[in-house]
């Protein structure tokens, strides 16, 4: 029948079709879809049982799923501290967990992320904290310096002492029988920066692996210091050998060995909010290559900032120079000629008032050295305190801290190092 003969031919190319969109992958014969994965979050960087220290970088990021928010709990987030609301940085999602507020030991921390799509998921990891004493880093064969063993204590020029007493180790926890350095107190007299390493025959290499090695503060509370604590600028898991602390009002500023330097050693700053240092950023290339600065401090409103450096255009060695601050940006360096010579001069500190500018001269120890204001200019300078004595600075009373190293000459090093104090009659 005709019918069926036209029925044939069309089932004969309809398959000789089917067989042509086949190979060409152009059909795909009708099945079951897969259904979508479930929204869920995975951790980035931080292992189970990891340990960890001073600040750990909490950090997820989505398997499937489009998160709206990430919380961080330690223990069950029902009834557990809740760490923080995370942040989106690129595809992660991150908080930092200061650790040095808590003690010691065992945690199991949460990560419960809420997706757009309305479901939520929760995953854990557990870490040990281990924060260690800055003494346990302290060889046990140390011998603590004190003024009755010290071959070369530091001494108060004659000039000088109808106006300050001789020197004297600073009081409370602060010294140590090992190394105590840069320091740096406010205005007020009432916190104190150092930096401290526990063990002087440490190459800098190992120094900076060292995690207690670094900048310590400490806060007067009812006339006494308290114990210092590590102030941690960078995460447990990456390099941050940190150094000569200065600040201005909740602005700290130091140098440091890291990631992201534009030099060896660039001048790095951190934020004070609610009593941590945080957001620290590199200074920029303006201070760490086009103007060389080093070991700084800042003063007049924050617009003028002295440092030492070893730029070009100066008298040799080291010198001390400043800029200065005109609308929002930085002036050419101005070399200070009246304190500087052929050899090295540093670690300038000005006195609240504006008049005094305390620094370090190699001589060929270190040595403190002062210059007056008079007039608008920067006067001859006169050596304050010498025998291994340097960076200088002054609380509003106008006692001097500084810091005296012990040199062993059988060793050729430096041994030890202690924060000393003239304090103002």
């Amino acid at each position: 029948m005709p019918g069926r003969r036209i029925t044939q031919a069309i089932s004969r190319v309809s398959l000789v079709l089917l067989v042509i969109m086949l190979a060409a992958g152009l059909f795909v014969p009708a099945c079951d879809e897969e259904a979508p994965a479930a929204p869920a979050i995975s951790w980035q960087h931080l292992k189970e049982d990891q340990p960890v220290f001073g600040i750990v970088r909490l950090a997820v990021q989505a398997v499937a799923g489009r998160i709206e928010e990430v919380k961080y709990y330690l223990g069950d987030p029902d009834t557990g501290n809740l760490l923080g609301t995370a942040i989106p940085d690129g595809d992660e999602y991150v908080c930092d967990w200061f650790t040095q507020e808590f003690h010691n030991g065992t945690y199991t921390l949460h990560a419960l992320a809420t997706f757009q799509e309305g479901d939520s998921h929760r995953i854990s990891r557990t870490v040990t904290v281990n924060n260690l004493c800055r003494y346990s880093t302290i060889p046990a064969s140390a011998v603590k310096m004190t003024p009755d063993n010290d071959p070369v204590p530091p001494q108060l020029a004659e000039g000088f002492k109808e106006f300050w007493h001789d020197p004297v180790p600073m009081e409370g926890p602060i010294n140590s029988a090992g190394l105590e350095d840069s320091p740096f107190i406010t205005p007020d007299g009432n916190t104190f920066y150092f930096w401290f390493s526990g063990d002087a025959a440490k190459t800098v290499y190992e120094q900076a692996e060292d995690p207690m090695t670094g900048i310590y503060w400490s806060h007067r509370v009812d006339g006494v210091w308290q114990e210092p604590e590590r102030l941690f600028l960078q995460y447990y898991d990456k390099i941050g050998f940190d150094g000569d602390p200065t600040v201005w009002g909740d602005t700290l500023y130091f140098g440091s060995i890291r990631e992201g330097v534009y030099s060896e050693i660039d001048i790095w700053i951190a934020r004070l909010v609610d009593g941590r240092w945080i957001d620290w950023t590199n200074a920029g290339r303006l201070f760490n290559v086009d103007y060389g600065v080093g070991e700084l401090h800042v003063t007049s409103g924050g617009n003028e900032i002295y440092f030492g450096s070893t730029r070009a255009g100066g008298q040799g060695g080291g010198d001390i120079w400043v800029i200065r601050k005109v609308g929002d940006e930085w002036m050419e360096p101005e070399n200070v000629t009246a304190v500087n010579t052929p050899g090295h001069e540093g670690q300038p500190f000005i006195s609240e008032d504006g008049k005094e500018l305390w620094f370090t001269r190699l001589s060929p120890g270190p040595e403190v050295w002062r210059s007056l204001k008079v007039d608008g200019e920067w006067q001859a300078p006169e050596r304050v305190i010498y025998n291994l004595a340097g960076e200088p600075t002054l609380d509003l009373a106008g006692n001097i801290y500084f810091v005296h190293h012990r040199w062993d000459t059988d060793l050729g090093r430096a041994t030890e190092a202690d924060i000393y104090v003239c304090y103002r009659k």
